[in-house]
């Protein structure tokens, strides 16, 4: 062939069956850390867990692999943490469509960030994440409810966010491996 352009195979099953379920696990991982939390563990503050570790995960994979969290995908993780919380239906959703937004708004700036940089960013994120779903909660409800839980509910984001962006950082670096002949 002359200019040096040939044509490739067709992939076979294996390949595009790797390739999807390299494409959904940050999503398919989410959503099981999110029903595994729903589980009976009598872990202490379990429920508190939940919202912490979705904003966690949609904020991680939004900064790093946007493509993996689409918004369609981030609002069914919205809903469903939404139906296992039993809260009203939408205001996780719209909560987490938002910190998508941010985060790939500041993506480019932060992408290249120290850990520590991006840590803070996430931080601020988390701080006011909450701080609109206590705002959202308290109008549905037309009652002024404790801060507290969403206090907590930031603080446990923030703690929990090196650890979990530790293991998620590994799962990407194993995403991105080259592939194997």
């Amino acid at each position: 062939m002359s200019g040096g352009s040939f044509i490739l195979p067709p992939p076979s099953l294996w390949r595009r069956l790797d390739a999807a379920a390299r494409a959904a696990f940050p999503a398919a991982s989410t959503a099981l850390l999110l029903l595994l939390l729903a589980a009976p563990l009598g872990l202490p503050g379990q429920s508190a867990l939940q919202p912490a570790l979705l904003l966690a995960s949609v904020f991680f994979w939004s900064l790093f692999r946007p493509a993996a969290m689409p918004p369609p995908v981030v609002f069914a993780l919205g809903l469903l943490a939404d139906l296992i919380a039993d809260a009203p239906l939408g205001g996780g959703v719209l909560v987490l469509l938002l910190v998508l937004g941010v985060t790939r708004w500041a993506r480019r700036r932060l992408v290249r960030q120290s850990f520590l940089a991006v840590w803070l960013a996430f931080s601020a994120i988390a701080a006011l994440a909450a701080l609109l779903g206590w705002t959202l909660a308290a109008l549905l409800s037309l009652t002024f409810l404790p801060i507290a839980p969403a206090i907590i509910e930031a603080g446990l984001a923030i703690g929990f966010y090196p650890a979990l962006a530790t293991l998620l950082s590994r799962a990407h670096r194993g995403l991105a491996a080259p592939e194997r002949a």
